[in-house]
């Protein structure tokens, strides 16, 4: 919320409890979902190394959530990824995509097991079909935060998601992390995208109301 009221512990009284039809930009995001063709670019001793990856990632609906007089919709998702061929994982990553449709705002929350999180916030209109967050290394709003090996050796700068909903049902994202890696004077761009297919639908949220 841009504008805080006096009263910040009175919560909304006509809460919508169907997260799916409060999602905004978020609607076409809902279910469990699969990519086939993600392509990562990280950093590596001689650079830096193309790995194309396979993706499965699971995005339900939760309960509406006020904070007060805030009011949010998400959804809670699990990632999971692994290289062409390898049954190891390759990247493991939790959290929320969350609207708020008071403000507009858009905010990803993630973890992964390297010892990282994450949020990153943007604006986009209800009906948007490709939006884009930022997080900042230092910043207390959308932010970063790294264990202090990955502060010294694979420090991240920021981190920017773009969104894609695409006209036949699926949806792309395209990351871009940048780092400092010790030892080395310029910057990294560390790049993930994958472009993800339904294979099955959202399970509605605990509380909503039975849909038609």
């Amino acid at each position: 919320m841009t504008d805080i009221p006096d009263d910040i512990f009175t919560e909304p009284d006509d809460i919508d409890m169907d997260t799916l039809a409060n999602l905004g930009p978020l609607t076409g995001m809902a279910g469990i979902w699969e990519g086939l063709r993600g392509t990562d670019v990280s950093p590596d001793a001689s650079g830096a190394a193309t790995t194309q990856f396979l993706e499965r990632i699971s995005l339900q609906p939760i309960d509406p959530q006020p904070n007060g007089p805030q009011l949010l919709y998400g959804l809670r998702y699990e990632t999971h990824i692994t290289k062409v061929g390898e049954i190891a994982t390759f990247h493991g990553q939790v959290g929320y995509w969350l609207w708020e449709p008071a403000t507009q705002m858009v905010i990803h929350t993630l973890t992964i097991p390297r010892a990282q999180v994450a949020i990153a916030g943007g604006y986009a209109a209800p009906d948007a079909r490709q939006f884009t967050l930022h997080a900042e290394r230092g910043s207390t709003g959308f932010g970063i935060c790294s264990s202090p090996f990955l502060e010294a050796a694979f420090r991240t700068e920021s981190f920017t998601i773009s969104v894609t909903i695409n006209d036949d049902g699926s949806w792309s994202y395209d990351e871009d992390t940048v780092m400092i890696v010790k030892g080395r004077s310029e910057p990294f761009h560390h790049r993930d995208r994958n472009t993800l297919t339904l294979i099955a639908p959202p399970t509605p949220n605990p509380s909503a109301p039975p849909r038609d």
